[in-house]
């Protein structure tokens, strides 16, 4: 019986090694990351650091945006005030107590207020404290229609009125509240203004369109006149016009208010000003921005670090799957992948931080909570462009080693 071994098939042609998937590529390149967890978390957590520096940065600065846009909304963007100059001897200019019914004959004007400085009266909490130490408080005399032409709110008590107005009533603003120690409006509340007790019917929250009353101890027109000596000159105007035509007031509004010397009559558009500290805060946020490039770039520096380290280490792995047949190739796609899911991990996870951080400073300053898409997204697509610039010199690297170079290390 004639015995003869199996003849093996033959094989046609060159052999050609076996193909990566990319499901094997991910699992390949997660080799590295799993063995090495806490090496791999430190180089991740650089790249997080940049990534959630610049999104945090971009959403801050877009959820103040979204903030402002809302207070304007709710406020109107179309307030304007008239204010005295100077003179052209360089003097301090004066209203003239005609200007609020002059501003009033402007057709698309819809409200004018009036404010007027009282200059001797001053305002302390008793009569106790010394008169230097005023506290930076004002006394303004103010008309009744004020709070609604500037849209000021009440935080506690109630607004002057025609009764109110010719008593010794007043309406603290939120801060010269703050300053005098007065948490809440009532009967028996009282300040000193121009040496004569005034009871507080009411406090303000913050103006933003109206700064000026934040510090202000507010008393009515006629009693300012009767008691502490006020002229009656008003030091500040508010207007309201409509809309579409608030730039052609804005141009007539001082030869309306002072007719004999409109040069003397400056005006504002105290939104403007708001709209002014945002352009200037987005300097600020360039050069946050700026830092969040540098931490980012610190943090490809650490990934290509990490994975030279990691080539260097793990020759031995290198020689031994390229004697199992591993092409250059795939040991380079091996250890991009490994740099890239790196990258990845803290391109993600710094992604995350940074809505974390800005949800959180936005709600803490009530404002919405505004992350651009393209912040996130450019975030992550940032890091895996980094991961692939810093893993390809330690790729190309370990991928030129030898099987028998690699195995005798």
């Amino acid at each position: 019986m004639d015995v003869r071994a199996p003849e093996l098939p033959r094989v046609q042609g060159p052999l050609r090694p076996a193909r990566l998937r990319p499901r094997d590529v991910v699992k390949v390149g997660s080799v590295g990351l799993r063995t090495r967890p806490l090496r791999a978390f430190l180089s991740a957590l650089g790249i997080a650091i940049g990534i959630a520096a610049m999104v945090a940065v971009v959403g801050i600065s877009a959820s103040s945006q979204a903030g402002l846009d809302r207070t304007l909304a709710a406020l109107g963007t179309n307030l304007l005030t008239a204010s005295p100059g100077s003179t052209m001897t360089g003097g301090q200019a004066q209203l003239p107590d005609t200007a609020e019914q002059m501003a009033a004959r402007i057709g698309p004007v819809t409200s004018v207020s009036a404010l007027g400085k009282v200059p001797d009266a001053k305002v302390y909490r008793t009569a106790k404290i010394p008169q230097a130490e005023t506290g930076g408080l004002s006394a303004y005399a103010a008309r009744t229609g004020l709070r609604a032409t500037t849209g000021a709110t009440l935080a506690s008590g109630t607004w002057l009125n025609e009764a109110t107005g010719r008593y010794p009533a007043t309406v603290l603003g939120a801060t010269a509240a703050e300053r005098l120690g007065i948490g809440r409006a009532g009967a028996d509340t009282q300040v000193l203004i121009g040496g004569r007790l005034f009871t507080v019917v009411g406090i303000l929250a913050p103006a933003p369109l109206a700064p000026e009353l934040d510090t202000a101890a507010l008393v009515g027109w006629p009693v300012a006149q009767e008691e502490l000596g006020f002229d009656g000159h008003p030091t500040t105007l508010y207007v309201r016009a409509e809309d579409a035509d608030v730039e052609d007031v804005q141009a007539v509004l001082g030869s309306t208010a002072n007719p004999e010397a409109p040069n003397e009559v400056e005006v504002s558009r105290p939104s403007d000003a708001l709209a002014a500290k945002k352009a200037a805060g987005e300097a600020f946020t360039g050069l946050l921005l700026g830092l969040g490039a540098v931490a980012l770039l610190v943090g490809g520096v650490g990934v290509a670090n990490t994975m030279v380290i990691s080539a260097l280490e793990r020759r031995a792995e290198i020689g031994l799957r390229r004697s199992l047949g591993a092409t250059r190739g795939q040991i380079r796609t091996q250890f991009l992948a490994e740099s890239l899911l790196l990258s990845a991990l803290g391109g993600v996870g710094g992604a995350v931080l940074g809505i974390a951080v800005t949800a959180g400073y936005a709600l803490y300053q009530d404002w919405p909570v505004t992350v651009p898409p393209w912040a996130a997204a450019g975030g992550v697509g940032a890091t895996l462009v980094i991961g692939a610039v810093a893993g390809l010199y330690p790729a190309v690297r370990a991928s030129r080693l030898s099987p028998t170079e690699a195995l005798a290390a």
